[in-house]
């Protein structure tokens, strides 16, 4: 549609060169001051900013289409729709990654979410996501249903951190047979509508899909996501956000008659054992610093077996040495600008305060590494916290950090039995539950930490924090992660709900009420 108003993306090379110039140049474009034809040489592109009227309209062309796609065929909407979608973005993978790279994220970062965008749709995924969508059973004459049917019009708020991969997650409440809306963040909408005009809209229109099945639009969150709540034909909102605000955006929803679907912060623990291959550990560690540590889903906190925790550290010191910033096209760049970095210092002055040692970072600096107070990166670093007793006191092991600053809290030393359970105790005392890590060899102990922990939608061994797999989901948590509703999150099923159907070729009814006592009756008395 046309649109007075516009979002701009500048080039991210352009915005690390001088951050506040490039702001204020996206200011004066979106407020119609500058024509984009004169800063040609930093436009990357640009995305219509929707009105009200927009969105409502949106909304509309959602519930006309829901109940028509809802009815189409369970295989049309999840193996043959799947199918299109993961050629699509194999096809356009390469496209994928540099339109990403272009507004801010590092090239690897960028690959790793279009590797997540692929485990997503891969035939694995969907053949799972089949499975739970429908169990058929027979009993004499009738044929019996235990279905998943769709809520109708689903609504997806991405985050500014992720909005891509965020919203093909919600894509996959498509194929619960919902429709869509989905917000483009204002800071990174390009990846968003290219990936939504290119490759989903396209699938749709090849499986006969009514319009208004996927809508997407381009705005400020407040008053869209006030539009949501006071429309009737919304049903369900997918919420990505701080934990702080998204447990009153619950209740707001509730309070409107929908269902809340919350993707909110992580604290998220890695438990390693005194067996643990050390150099493979501190490997997985240092994901802790991908894009400055401002994703959700990244180890935020190491719980250590004091037998191996000054041989962790000293490799995990060695490891974050190699993480530096740059330029989003340079390849091995992780780190990415924290324009605002009050809170990082905060955080470190008060594990400094509680006993804490600074093992390595601990400063702001440029581009090129040089450490000044005003830089826009932070230096990766690790701070140690001795003992478990009081490690929930430092606030940077209490509640989720979004910069990069790892606690590695070292458990006091004590019989290896009683030592694991605090280790499960301290992991379900979590107040957040996103994902959890173990690393260790014993398999007595790897079985005891898995009956366990019950905190978190995913608990991974010997393995990568954030590595995408099949059928596992990529997001959602207990606790202040998914708020009073938390679990997995597979929007396919969390955008649909359970109903039981029984076909009968005609049974006679009285014979129905009583057939299992009458079963039974027999069974005893033949």
């Amino acid at each position: 549609m046309e649109s007075a108003e516009w979002v701009y993306v500048l080039n991210s090379g352009a915005l690390l060169d001088d951050v506040f110039s490039s702001l204020t140049l996206k200011r004066k474009l979106e407020q119609g001051r500058i024509s984009p034809e004169d800063r040609a040489d930093v436009v990357v592109g640009r995305v219509a900013k929707a009105d009200r009227e927009t969105c409502r309209r949106a909304v509309e062309a959602a519930a006309e289409a829901a109940p028509v796609w809802g009815a189409f065929p369970l295989d049309v909407r999840i193996r043959e729709f799947g199918a299109l979608l993961h050629a699509g973005l194999a096809e356009r993978a390469e496209e994928i990654a540099e339109i990403l790279v272009q507004e801010g994220h590092p090239r690897m970062l960028a690959e790793w979410q279009v590797s997540g965008m692929l485990e997503c749709f891969g035939p694995e995924s969907v053949s799972f996501y089949r499975s739970q969508m429908l169990q058929e059973f027979h009993r004499g004459e009738r044929r019996l249903q235990v279905r998943r049917q769709p809520d109708g019009v689903v609504c997806v708020n991405p985050p500014q951190n992720a909005p891509l991969s965020s919203a093909l997650l919600g894509v996959t409440a498509v194929m619960g047979g919902n429709s869509l809306v989905v917000r483009a963040p204002r800071s990174g909408p390009l990846g968003v509508m290219y990936v939504m005009q290119e490759i989903v809209a396209p699938a749709l229109d090849a499986l006969g899909a009514p319009p208004g099945t996927l809508n997407v639009v381009c705005g400020d969150p407040g008053p869209m996501l006030s539009a949501w709540l006071d429309s009737p034909d919304v049903d369900d909102i997918m919420y990505f956000g701080s934990s702080e605000n998204g447990t009153r955006f619950e209740a707001r929803c509730v309070a409107e008659g929908k269902k809340p679907i919350l993707e909110l912060a992580g604290n998220d623990v890695v438990a390693v054992w005194k067996d643990a291959d050390v150099d493979l550990a501190a490997e997985a560690l240092t994901e802790s610093f991908y894009g400055s540590g401002q994703l959700c889903m990244i180890p935020n906190q190491v719980l250590v077996h004091p037998e191996v925790a000054d041989e962790l550290l000293a490799a995990l010191v060695r490891k974050v040495g190699h993480i530096r910033p740059g330029h989003p096209d340079e390849p091995d760049v992780l780190l990415t600008p924290v324009l605002r970095n009050e809170k990082f210092f905060a955080y470190l002055d008060d594990a400094r305060a509680k006993g804490a040692e600074v093992a390595c970072g601990g400063h702001a600096m440029q581009l090129d590494e040089t450490r000044d107070p005003n830089g826009i990166f932070l230096e990766p670093t690790v701070v140690v916290v001795r003992g478990l007793e009081n490690a929930r006191d430092v606030d940077a092991v209490a509640h989720e950090t979004f910069f990069p600053l790892l606690p590695f809290v070292v458990a006091e030393p004590a019989p290896d039995a009683e030592l694991l359970e605090r280790f499960v105790d301290f992991v379900d005392s979590n107040a957040y539950g996103l994902r959890n890590s173990l690393w260790a060899r014993d398999t007595a102990v790897v079985d005891r930490y898995l009956a366990r922990v019950r905190n978190g939608g995913l608990v991974k061994v010997n393995d990568s924090h954030i590595g995408f797999l099949p059928c596992l989901p990529t997001h959602g948590g207990t606790g202040l992660t998914g708020g009073v509703f938390g679990e997995a999150n597979y929007p396919i099923l969390r955008t649909t709900h359970v109903q039981g159907v029984s076909v009968s070729t005609g049974s006679r009814p009285h014979d129905a009420v009583f057939g299992a006592w009458r079963a039974l009756r027999q069974k005893k008395n033949p």
